[in-house]
């Protein structure tokens, strides 16, 4: 059976006097919800500044997480992933909407994570990101929604100009503003070992991907781990939110699916 741990941490950074940040996560209370449902992460980062930034985040988060909780058993994650995005999109336009002129201009990114058997689904509107830790390696499974990231794409920029171009983190693409979101969505097949690593630009932004695999693999402990990560990134930078979740994979299930339902693989 699937078997993980994880933490969590977020911190406002050496700048800032509020965490526009919000993370939150859904473990299974028993076997049967293991394999039912599986486990669910979510991060968000709020956009707005004055504008209630942290609103944002908080309510994407939120609904995202009650919607986990009330799925039908053996819901195909990749469908139900952009079912709860949309649905948190829909309630940050909502929030704004109630929060009269101080709300106006509200967002959020996110990114969002469920564990199931032997795989993970990660779903992203934004700049918050998810990493696959394996083999001493960071790797994407997410790709920024930025000005620079999008020029990058098609070849307007390198890889170089993209990471320091003014644009780097001006949105295309985030929770709010339009009552419909572009979602991207991705799965990947886990190993017993990976570790899947969720976080803000204020982490990403000041810690190189080599630099988290490095510091993750020092520590058993991931709550060291996590907070070496947000210490290293206050120390190289600390002018934005910092927030981080790691989960590592102790052991997966090896399950297949026919026709919507699971079943296990010798």
């Amino acid at each position: 059976m699937l078997d993980l741990e994880f933490s969590e941490f977020s911190d406002p950074g050496r700048v800032r006097t509020r965490n526009e940040d919000y993370l939150g996560h859904v473990a299974p209370g028993s076997p049967a919800l293991a394999r039912s449902h599986g486990w669910l992460f979510a991060l968000a980062d709020g956009v707005g500044g004055q504008r209630q930034g942290e609103v944002a985040s908080r309510a994407a988060v939120q609904e995202v997480l009650a919607g986990f909780r009330r799925a039908k058993e053996m819901a195909l994650h990749k469908d139900l992933l952009t079912q709860l995005v949309q649905a948190a999109n829909a309630r940050v336009c909502e929030s704004e909407a109630l929060s009269g002129p101080s709300g106006a201009g509200m967002a959020s990114t996110i990114v969002v994570c469920g564990v199931r058997f032997d795989r993970a689904t990660v779903a992203h509107v934004g700049d918050s990101r998810c990493y696959l830790i394996r083999s001493n390696e960071a790797r994407p499974l997410t790709r920024d929604h930025t000005v620079a990231a999008e020029q990058a794409r098609i070849g307007l920029l390198s890889a170089d100009e993209a990471s320091a171009a003014s644009t780097r983190n001006v949105l295309t693409r985030s929770l709010g503003g339009n009552l419909f979101v572009n979602i991207e969505i991705d799965e990947v097949q886990l190993l017993a070992g990976d570790v899947l690593l969720q976080c803000s630009d204020g982490l990403h932004g000041a810690v190189s991907a080599p630099e988290m695999a490095q510091t993750v693999g020092r520590h058993r402990d991931l709550n060291a781990a996590a907070r070496e990560l947000v210490s290293s990134a206050n120390e190289k930078d600390g002018s934005d939110n910092i927030s981080v979740q790691l989960i590592r994979i102790r052991s997966v299930e090896r399950m297949g699916m026919y026709r919507g339902r699971p079943y296990k693989v010798r």
